[in-house]
């Protein structure tokens, strides 16, 4: 389904940490964007109806049934730079990213069928 870098891991986990505990960590794919679809990341107490839930890293995550469409495949990372730190998205789907690396477009077929 998804992985996650080393780095991506532990950053999850000191976010998580600084939350209340028993948090589930919320992948997902939304309209918008600089090109099209944005990836949005946040913590959830709450398993919906049609949430495929797997652990990875030992963190539990959620990906709604339609955002799994989109991220299967993909790896989450983190890095530092000089401007600060961010999360990175690798995604074989997206036929194109934006320099920003949260925003990205696909192939028309993924939409129709997805």
């Amino acid at each position: 389904m998804i992985s996650l870098t080393q780095a991506a891991s532990s950053e999850i986990k000191r976010l998580q940490s600084k939350q209340k505990s028993n948090l589930l960590f919320r992948l997902a794919v939304k309209h918008g964007g600089c090109s099209g679809w944005y990836y949005d990341m946040s913590f959830d107490e709450t398993v919906r109806q049609g949430d495929r839930t797997f652990e990875c890293s030992g963190i539990p995550i959620i990906i709604d049934a339609e955002s799994c469409n989109y991220l299967n495949g993909s790896t989450l990372d983190y890095s530092e730079d000089l401007m600060g730190g961010g999360f990175r998205f690798y995604n074989p789907q997206a036929s194109a990213s934006c320099g920003c690396g949260n925003s990205f477009s696909i192939s028309q077929e993924l939409v129709v069928s997805g």
